[in-house]
């Protein structure tokens, strides 16, 4: 980190202890990112297999620890939600461990061929991928994705730096050394892996300003997380992860597949950002539908908060909270749905288009053409026809494990695998060529 990145603006200074030791694990990171995009496919398999025996190895350390975290943030008056990403159990471990086996199957991204041609010239151009460098991420209370984000970072050939927080500190402070010890096991740096956590607050935004030596930043948490990264960050960053997501019943939706995609877009993990936070309901469909989801939503614990039509046809014993605008626009990440009854699939579109945070929206129809102009019309990473909205997940794509889902359009969008972590070079081959007109400069010129 340079003076002028690593300062802070007047009046805002960072402990000199963070930002030293921030800058002496980034230089460590670059180092260790140039050894491994240069490591073959072969290497980098061996070491996310060694990491998967580590860390069900190392388990009994790793739900030690663990324990230690969640007995801390249970104390302090942490949400039933939040507790349920903190903690770790055998069962979890064991997924993670098979994550990590998930991605050594993948193929390797680094050296794709994007596109190539031969000029008329006889230059060869190709264009083929190659990896980001040292990437940042910052996230909470999710010590899985310190496993993930690894795991993908070591497989797309880069170095990755780690802000887990304070609530899961000891968690991934195991975590990240057992995985260190792994890849150093094959012959690699343990520096593509590094932690942050120990220098606090004014370490993550030291590392928002690190962009000498961080090519890229992610922020994975809630709305004020990933707001504040991308209002104070130096470096560029990708935007994931919030996830007001919708459900919109059209008026051809039947009972029986409406019902099941309802409630396990809402209640299957209510904790996640894929999962459905409103319901919209074609008005008439409303009188045919709404009374028994209602019902199937009370009965699974689900708080209902709706419009007056919402409100007139719910069945008796089912209470509805009415609906304020607040609740349009709340991710929930609980077991809380916002239910609105709208005159049909234009005004559900426009309800979306006004509230949707981009992330996940869904039409079950049994209608091709209102599918069709659905899919078109709504603009989000992912759009689905007749399907859950926990499908939105980069393992369910077949990406593998995931650094989040982005919700942006630059430079990728919806789950970020393997191909998301990676930029292009140009390899440019020739025999001699030279160029003998003077027009046509480049952009930078």
């Amino acid at each position: 980190m340079t003076t002028s990145h690593a300062a802070a603006a007047p009046g805002d200074e960072l402990d000199k202890r963070a930002v030293r030791g921030v800058e002496r694990a980034a230089r460590r990171s670059v180092k260790a990112a140039k050894a491994l995009a240069v490591t073959d496919t072969a290497t980098k398999n061996k070491a996310l297999l060694s990491m998967a025996e580590a860390v069900i190895a190392e388990s009994p350390r790793i739900l030690g620890a663990n324990a230690r975290d969640v007995a801390a943030a249970r104390e302090s008056g942490m949400s039933t939600t939040m507790l349920d990403r903190l903690t770790l159990t055998d069962e979890r471990l064991g997924d993670i461990a098979g994550a990590l086996r998930d991605v050594a199957a993948l193929p390797d991204p680094v050296g794709d061929v994007v596109r190539g041609s031969t000029l008329p010239n006889g230059i060869q151009l190709t264009q083929i991928r190659v990896p980001m460098g040292v990437i940042g991420v910052i996230y909470e209370a999710r010590p899985n994705v310190t496993v993930d984000i690894a795991a993908l970072g070591l497989k797309s050939g880069n170095a990755v730096m780690l802000r887990g927080g304070s609530a899961a500190i000891h968690s991934n402070e195991v975590l990240i050394d057992v995985l260190r010890w792994a890849v150093e096991s094959v012959g690699l740096p343990a520096d593509v892996f590094t932690g942050i956590d120990d220098y606090g607050r004014d370490g993550a935004r030291a590392l928002m300003r690190a962009r000498d030596f961080v090519d890229l930043l992610i922020p994975r948490g809630g709305a004020d997380l990933i707001r504040t990264v991308v209002q104070e960050s130096l470096v560029p960053v990708i935007e994931t992860g919030v996830g007001n997501v919708h459900v919109f019943l059209d008026s051809s939706a039947d009972l029986k597949s409406s019902t099941e995609i309802v409630l396990n877009s809402k209640t299957q993990r209510p904790s996640v950002c894929n999962a459905a936070e409103t319901l919209l309901v074609h008005e008439k469909a409303a009188k045919r539908l709404l009374p028994k989801l209602l019902s199937a939503l009370d009965a699974a614990g689900v708080v209902i908060h709706g419009d007056a039509a919402t409100g007139e046809l719910a069945p008796d014993g089912v209470k509805v909270r009415r609906a304020t605008r607040r609740d349009w626009v709340r991710e929930y990440l609980g077991l809380e749905m916002a239910v609105a009854v709208v005159p049909g699939l234009d005004e559900a579109i426009a309800h979306i288009d006004a509230y949707s945070s981009g992330h996940t929206e869904v039409i079950v129809t049994n209608d091709l053409r209102s599918a069709n102009k659905f899919t078109a019309a709504v603009d989000a990473a992912a759009v689905g026809v007749n399907v859950s909205t926990r499908f939105t997940d980069g393992g369910q794509f077949g990406l593998g494990a995931e650094v989040g889902i982005s919700t942006q359009k630059l430079h990728a969008r919806g789950p970020m695998g393997l191909s998301e972590l990676t930029t292009t070079k140009w390899i440019v081959l020739g025999n001699g060529q030279i160029r003998g007109d003077a027009g046509g400069g480049a952009a930078c010129s």
